[in-house]
């Protein structure tokens, strides 16, 4: 961290922002300028807030100059970490495409979703069992039922499911499940308690981004699913809200380098909540397949006119397919494979 001081600053206000760093565990190095003088705090300074030093008086700012993300930050683990989801790897050569209904609605539904999604060549599944809507009077899912006709239908295909999680009261039911990836959405994206909770437990975490969330922010709430022990985090990107209103979301793809830059940990996209539109999704996931994404997680449904929760940007089980084969191709074209 560096303290930068009033240019009029006196001997003893210099002394009271040393005193501190001492106090804190931390050595401090004094460099007096012409305009200023700036105290370097040495030592790790991850434990320090800007705020134990800008209320002292000749104090005009301090600010890190170490990330406070340590875990999931690159310069703590330089190789890129692939996650091993039931056998199946996240973060490697292989880019893998998670498909499925938005949500849970019946068990004839998510039946023929399975076998359409293995039919396409996925080889994991989504579905939503608890849904987080902006409207309480609408589809809220099915909750543990809906987990009970997901694991069915997915077990007939050997396809690892991924579902989200929205409440801590939860977590113990979908350890029961033996849920194979559990979502932290959107919304819940700084919900720290179930962060914390997620953190204890050995499982695959995707972390969405928040829809007005800094990349710096989506990485210090993985830092907090980290810190707890679980290291098994996928980074999201969904979109995130500007002052746009034709499509849904704005599709970040300029935080997907980012992200391979700041982090070893897997980085996927969510095309479906992005555009919110069907016919966007493909353009969307050949650009964030081509910038470098570790998958995607696509919304298809049997019969999208038909679904009960964003039924305007599912695909069709024949668009799923025919993406896969044009995926495939921009894949190999970045040295990757399907």
């Amino acid at each position: 961290m560096i303290i930068v001081m009033n240019r009029d600053v006196t001997d003893e206000q210099i002394g009271a922002v040393v005193k501190r760093l001492k106090d804190a565990g931390l050595e401090a190095n004094i460099s007096r300028g012409i305009e200023r003088t700036v105290i370097g705090a040495i030592g790790d300074e991850r434990p320090l807030t800007e705020e134990m030093f800008t209320p002292l008086p000749g104090v005009e700012s301090a600010m890190h100059i170490v990330k406070q993300y340590k875990i999931v930050s690159r310069e703590s683990h330089p190789q890129n970490t692939v996650i091993d989801v039931s056998g199946i790897p996240v973060g490697g050569k292989q880019i893998q495409i998670i498909a499925g209904p938005c949500s849970v609605e019946t068990q004839e539904q998510m039946d023929l979703s399975a076998k359409f999604v293995h039919e396409a060549g996925c080889r994991l599944m989504r579905g939503g069992a608890f849904k987080p809507r902006t409207s309480p009077y609408t589809f809220q899912g099915k909750g543990v039922e809906g987990l009970d006709m997901f694991r069915r239908a997915a077990s007939k295909y050997k396809l690892p499911i991924v579902t989200e999680l929205m409440d801590i009261r939860m977590l113990d039911t979908f350890l029961e499940q033996d849920v194979d990836v559990i979502q932290i959405g959107t919304r819940n994206m700084q919900n720290f308690d179930l962060l914390k909770e997620v953190g204890r437990i050995n499982k695959p975490v995707i972390l969405k981004r928040g829809m007005s969330a800094t990349i710096s922010e989506w990485l210090m709430a993985a830092e907090y699913i980290a810190a707890g022990g679980n290291h098994n985090i996928i980074f999201c990107e969904r979109g995130i809200r500007t002052f746009e209103t034709y499509y849904r979301n704005v599709l970040d793809v300029t935080a997907i380098p980012v992200l391979k830059k700041e982090t070893h940990l897997p980085v996927i996209v969510d095309p479906s909540h992005a555009g919110g539109k069907a016919w966007m999704v493909a353009a969307l996931s050949q650009a964030a397949v081509a910038a470098g994404a570790d998958g995607l997680l696509v919304e298809m449904h049997p019969n999208p006119v038909d679904a009960w929760c964003d039924a305007d940007q599912a695909l069709t089980p024949v668009e799923l397919k025919k993406l896969m084969g044009t995926l495939d191709a921009i894949a190999k074209a970045v040295g990757r494979t399907l």
